[in-house]
């Protein structure tokens, strides 16, 4: 995985862009407490990319990818809430939990490239006791 900073990466700019919405979409929400934290673990996924990113060890980067994957399954759980207490209709909640799953998978696979960085897909060897050439 090559990058200069975690500017770079993709998942770190979709994670702020979802955070940027979700400030947005809860602007005027009067539910403070649940659009404080909602705000907070929204923030949490990108700033924790970056503050791993930024400590340069690839043990303690996978571990700030852990916080962040985790900082988006604490959001998407806060949004339902926001969805069944009416706070945020369906079809504004729906594109944001999309995407807080995507930042996920795509937190995960970085996760699992900067800690085996070498692991590939191998071809099956040959069974039986000769290989054949061409």
């Amino acid at each position: 995985m090559a990058y200069q900073s975690f500017e770079d990466l993709e998942v770190w700019q979709r994670a702020c862009r979802l955070t940027v919405e979700t400030f947005e979409e809860f602007r005027s929400c009067d539910f403070i407490n649940l659009k404080n934290q909602i705000e907070r673990s929204a923030l949490s996924i990108s700033s924790n990319i970056a503050e791993g990113a930024e400590r340069g060890g690839t043990k303690e980067f996978s571990q700030f990818l852990k916080i962040a994957k985790g900082s988006c399954g604490e959001f998407r759980t806060q949004l339902y809430i926001a969805s069944k207490l009416k706070v945020l209709e369906s079809r504004k909640s729906k594109p944001l939990i999309t995407e807080s799953r995507e930042i996920s998978a795509m937190i995960e696979g970085l996760r699992k490239s900067i800690t085996n960085p070498k692991k590939q897909k191998t071809e099956p060897k040959p069974t039986g006791s000769r290989a054949t050439t061409t």
